[in-house]
Parts: C-alpha cells; sequence; structure tokens
C-alpha cells in the first residue's frame, strides 16, 4: 500500500478484463530494473505528481505489468518477486520453476 499498486489501486495485483497491461506480478523494485524499465520507455522512478504517482525506488513493491517483466527477465534484468503477491494468472505465462527462481519472499 506505500507505494499503493495494482490495477485497481487497492494494493493487490488483481486483474480483470479491463487490464490490458495485465498488473500481475508483484515486483520488488531494484535500481537495475527501475534504469531497465527508463530505457525502455517506463519511467518509474520519477514522480508524477498529476498521476498521485510518487515515484519507485529499491525495494518497493509494485504490481508490474507481466510483459515487462517477461522482457526484463528475457534480457536478464528480472527483478525478484513476492509470489505471494503475484496474481495465478501469471501461471499462464511464466513457468512455476521460474517464478520460484525469482521469488524474494518464498
Amino acid at each position: 500500500m506505500d507505494p499503493v499498486t495494482g490495477f485497481f489501486r487497492n494494493g493487490k495485483c488483481d486483474t480483470n478484463g479491463d487490464d490490458a497491461g495485465m498488473h500481475t506480478i508483484c515486483a520488488v523494485m531494484t535500481e537495475e530494473f527501475l534504469e531497465f524499465s527508463k530505457l525502455a520507455g517506463n519511467d518509474l522512478s520519477t514522480p508524477s505528481p498529476e498521476y498521485e504517482f510518487p515515484g519507485l525506488n529499491p525495494g518497493d513493491r509494485w504490481c508490474l505489468c507481466l510483459a515487462r517483466w517477461i522482457e526484463a527477465y528475457e534480457a536478464d534484468n528480472a527483478p525478484k518477486i513476492s509470489l505471494k503477491a503475484t496474481h495465478a494468472s501469471v501461471l499462464a505465462f511464466v513457468d512455476l520453476d521460474v517464478l520460484q527462481e525469482f521469488a524474494a519472499d518464498e
């Protein structure tokens, strides 16, 4: 909840058909991933007050778009994830073994 994350801004990586980005991976931010995401066109570290977005820091947990995490994984820049907070639908796209390899809290 600090920062408030999730497609519904309820602190959970819930999803539905309106969530085109599938904000379903609870990622633990790192400096390396934040830089990777910025270079890929999604600056998550710079605050955007107009959207009530404080900007993310290393250690923050954020419901990340599934495609961005997969992109980072394929580029060897994937952040750790909280399996307990990651939506079960991710299993349709990423093998459990891979998710467990990046588990931050299990």
